[in-house]
């Protein structure tokens, strides 16, 4: 019996993966549940899995969940505040960890479980992109595994010989393909990218994702954060990586080998496949995910990413290039940019801007230490919000 914890169990990776633990109850046991403020949903959650420890980052949802958890009768203890989720990702009965708490948010607890020796599946690519170096050095020095949970991610490491030391080259690979869906505006005329609404931006054509990440899709961030955490991933440059633009989100990457071959996964777009992988890893377990229907989808195409309408894209690039720094300005001032459209308060097509203006006004610095890479993350975020107040 492996027992786990859930970090963001009440977002959309976190349910997933209740999901798939749900059909597995001889094999996997909740240890820990957590969440920002959503008790009421974490009350429903830890109901079913009756985990030991449910925490919330909020005081008062805390108070709320410890009232209820009593009236029902659960012996659930609640835990409040960031020291709790890193007490529960790296708590010694837990042998596998779900990363999946959105932003920066997600960083100390995850880190905690690598320095704690966890199984990480990482569905926070926050970690990696604020802190590579730092985070693959605790993954090595204290023999924790690290498992990718975005779907392309897992795709490639999936594609790769197995064992792989992660010189790409020994391995006869030339090149990481990492797909993309386009989001909703892949074919909206560019004029029109000015009057976009948050509701527009988040009804992604393929997935069901949180309202951030939709956002991220939509502009195409998203994947540029994912060309950083392939860097760290695999241990692959920046031109070693391509991001192809894939409507249909069948393909969910490509690995090209020297010889000409191109190795590709397959699947429904449904993020249980890539959790299902990493929980029964290396055996494969039920995920409850329809069979791909080939003969339905009949057509598979490919087209590359228009920068002119995904500047994200550019940015990302840049910013892996420069290192130090500047990939954790970049997700610092994304973060921020995001929030402040979802609010209202910025247009679309102004979140590229304030992440080009951060990066430039942010001097790139070393990031040997976590704290470092924190100073950086809020000095990004405060030099954010004056360049909102100027767009």
């Amino acid at each position: 019996m492996q027992r786990i914890t859930v970090l963001g169990a009440t977002g959309s990776i976190g349910k997933s993966t209740l999901d798939v633990l749900a059909r597995h109850p001889q094999q996997f046991q909740v240890y820990a549940l957590t969440a920002n403020r959503q008790w009421r949903l974490l009350f429903e959650q830890c109901q079913q899995f009756k985990p030991r420890y449910a925490v919330l980052l909020d005081a008062d949802a805390a108070e709320q969940l410890q009232t209820q958890l009593q009236q029902a009768g659960l012996a659930t203890e609640v835990l409040q505040g960031a020291d709790a989720l890193a007490q529960v990702a790296s708590a010694p009965e837990v042998s596998l960890v779900m990363a999946a708490i959105v932003g920066a948010a997600g960083l100390k607890p995850s880190l905690a479980a690598a320095q704690a020796g966890k199984r990480v599946l990482l569905a926070n690519k926050e970690a990696l992109v604020m802190s590579g170096e730092i985070f693959m050095r605790a993954i090595q020095a204290h023999g924790a595994t690290l498992l990718p949970i975005d779907s392309e991610h897992n795709a490639i490491f999936q594609a790769m010989p197995a064992g792989g030391n992660g010189d790409l080259a020994a391995m006869g690979v030339r090149r990481i393909l990492l797909t993309a869906s386009g989001g909703p505006f892949r074919t909206a005329p560019l004029a029109s990218l000015k009057e976009v609404t948050p509701e527009q931006a988040c009804a992604h054509p393929n997935w069901v994702m949180g309202r951030k990440i939709s956002v991220d899709s939509a502009t195409m961030m998203n994947k540029g954060l994912e060309v950083i955490e392939a860097h760290w991933l695999f241990n692959a440059s920046a031109d070693q990586i391509q991001v192809v633009i894939h409507p249909q989100s069948v393909i969910h990457s490509m690995v090209e080998y020297v010889d000409g071959s191109v190795l590709a996964q397959l699947g429904n777009p449904d993020m249980r496949t890539p959790i299902a992988y990493a929980l029964g890893y290396p055996e494969r377990i039920e995920s409850g995910v329809s069979a791909l229907d080939l003969f339905k989808i009949a057509r598979l195409d490919f087209e590359a990413p228009d920068v002119q309408r995904f500047p994200c894209i550019a940015l990302a690039y840049a910013a892996l290039r420069a290192g130090g720094s500047a990939p954790a300005v970049l997700n610092a001032a994304n973060e921020v940019a995001v929030a402040a459209f979802l609010e209202r308060r910025l247009g679309y097509q102004s979140i590229a801007t304030v992440i080009e203006r951060t990066l430039a006004k942010v001097s790139n610095t070393a990031v040997d230490t976590l704290e470092q890479v924190l100073a950086a993350d809020a000095l990004a975020r405060q030099v954010a919000q004056e360049q909102i107040q100027i767009c």
